[in-house]
């Protein structure tokens, strides 16, 4: 069901989904200039990687460092949900994610149902990890009902051994990857390297998609040169750090960037001649 679900919303294979790093949100260090320059920045965002030809979107509070553990204010909420509607109703066609960071997914869940967004990303829906923010345990039984309750069909694609923590039952990522999907009902699981940028090991990709029967996402460090080495076992990829003017972070999308990446995955997809 999952997968089905998941290749009807992209409708390609192993698609591509762009990240939009929202900036500083009010309330958030750092701030600076209004909320409509917030989201014209991100709107700038999504028209690059749109136009360099990814296949889906996801939004994030990234400009929030340092982010709150798990339930973010009401303004956060708030400034959310307008910046992903303005998104929305720019490209009301392109499949749409939302992760509140570091770990809100009643509010992803919420600011997705209201807005028409396709999916949510959990970073801790099952387990325990030490994090920057301290200790977070999962709460997809919360994030289970809370879907059932708004009626929703809004997708979850949880973290397995998310970057910037650590399990700490210390199993390998393919049984956790299993319980996310099989206990903690996730519609897709998620594999990272260690930070943000930072490559995953592909023969942890290969065990945990081995493990599953739900789609499998490589969520950092794909670039044109890396992407080749997942591609037997990921279904699709989430990419951030890449897509920006000269790879950094900070900067904004660079849709050259885009198109090359796009451009790699491409002849990748393409069956090859015998």
């Amino acid at each position: 069901m999952q997968v089905r679900a998941f290749n009807r919303l992209f409708r390609t294979a192993k698609p591509l989904i762009g990240a939009v790093h929202l900036r500083p949100l009010p309330g958030a260090p750092g701030r600076g200039g209004t909320l409509e320059k917030v989201i014209a920045a991100a709107l700038a965002d999504a028209d690059a990687i749109v136009k360099g030809g990814a296949d889906g979107l996801i939004v994030e509070n990234f400009g929030d460092a340092p982010f709150f553990k798990d339930r973010v204010p009401p303004h956060t909420v708030a400034a959310m949900t307008v910046a992903t509607l303005r998104i929305r109703e720019r490209f009301p066609k392109v499949p749409l994610g939302v992760n509140v960071l570091r770990n809100d997914a009643s509010a992803a869940v919420g600011i997705a149902a209201a807005v028409g967004a396709d999916f949510i990303r959990v970073n801790v829906h099952t387990g325990v990890y030490a994090t920057d923010q301290g200790i977070i345990e999962g709460r997809a039984h919360e994030t289970l009902r809370l879907r059932e309750s708004l009626r929703s069909s809004v997708l979850i694609f949880a973290d397995v051994n998310v970057k910037h923590a650590a399990s700490l039952d210390g199993r390998d990522a393919a049984v956790l990857a299993k319980e996310a999907a099989e206990r903690g009902l996730a519609d897709a699981v998620i594999i990272t390297g260690p930070a943000t940028g930072a490559a995953a090991l592909p023969e942890e990709v290969g065990r945990a998609g081995a493990a599953v029967s739900v789609p499998l996402i490589v969520g950092s460090g794909i670039t044109p040169q890396t992407v080749g080495g997942y591609f037997a076992d990921a279904d699709g990829f989430i990419v951030g750090t890449y897509l920006k003017r000269a790879g950094r972070i900070e900067n904004p999308v660079d849709a050259a960037r885009v198109r090359k990446l796009i451009s790699a995955v491409s002849r990748l997809r393409r069956p090859k001649r015998r």
